[in-house]
């Protein structure tokens, strides 16, 4: 029987050591240097290092599963499919962020059982801030060594002034439809996964996401919101997102605070 609690807690050492190789380089008076990935998205020497120290330490874990991240060699979907656990990372999500130089980056580190996400920890290295959820356990900031439980907020969509968190590299057209339905909304722009953490410690009531994203993108934060009481869904489905699919590319979703009604 796996202690996903147990697991938790090393695996907010392993994020937080990868955040502290993201500040060492992203406060160097030195340059940054920025390659370009086949799909055109940045890499920085950053996202390497991070994903260096994420997947070691996550190979001397006591339990080993095997890894999906967005910075190792993609894994073909007919091994992948035989997974009935698997890491999912993103060492360094935000990497436009971190060339900007706004603090707005992540480390993300989720654990998949059966296409569904049941371990997420997401670590903030430029406001040194940890955030973990376990199925069935709740959603939690790290706040002075203690562990403060988030509670996502609770509205109706028909409420006037919701709160909107919208991404600051990327809005979409159906993004801006999206928005324009609601009531007098207030928009918040964000990078990274902050968007969700802002959905779970209640700051936030929506972030819709109607353009493309990875796995590795929302995994460890999905689970975050959806223990602080939230719901992550396809947009047209309205079901939860899945994970390991055979295309590692999501769905439009939106995440959702406790709507009712």
């Amino acid at each position: 029987m796996i202690n996903l609690l147990d697991i938790t807690k090393q695996v907010i050492q392993i994020a937080q050591d990868a955040g502290s190789v993201i500040l060492e380089i992203y406060n160097a008076p030195t340059e940054l240097e920025v390659a370009q990935k086949k799909d055109n998205s940045p890499l920085t020497l950053a996202d390497k290092a991070a994903n260096q120290i994420i997947c070691s330490g996550l190979e001397q874990l006591p339990v080993k599963f095997p890894i999906i991240s967005e910075e190792n060699k993609e894994i073909d979907y007919e091994e992948r499919r035989q997974f009935e656990y698997a890491w999912l990372v993103d060492p360094l999500d935000g990497t436009k962020e971190f060339i900007a130089k706004n603090g707005e980056f992540t480390v993300n580190i989720a654990l998949i059982h059966q296409q569904q996400i049941v371990m997420g920890v997401v670590y903030t290295p430029a406001l040194d801030e940890t955030y973990w959820a376990v199925k069935g356990e709740g959603a939690y900031q790290v706040v002075n060594g203690a562990h403060v439980r988030l509670h996502a907020p609770t509205f109706a969509m028909s409420d006037a002034g919701l709160g909107v968190v919208c991404s600051r590299s990327h809005m979409s057209e159906e993004t801006e439809a999206f928005v324009n339905q609601l009531h007098h909304p207030n928009l918040v722009s964000r990078g990274s996964s902050l968007k969700f953490l802002l959905v779970a410690k209640g700051e936030a009531h929506l972030y819709p996401r109607l353009a493309p994203t990875m796995e590795w993108d929302t995994g460890a934060a999905q689970i975050i919101v959806e223990e602080a009481g939230g719901k992550v869904i396809d947009e047209e489905t309205k079901m939860p997102l899945l994970y390991n699919k055979p295309n590692l590319l999501n769905p439009y979703f939106i995440a959702y605070g406790a709507v009712f009604g």
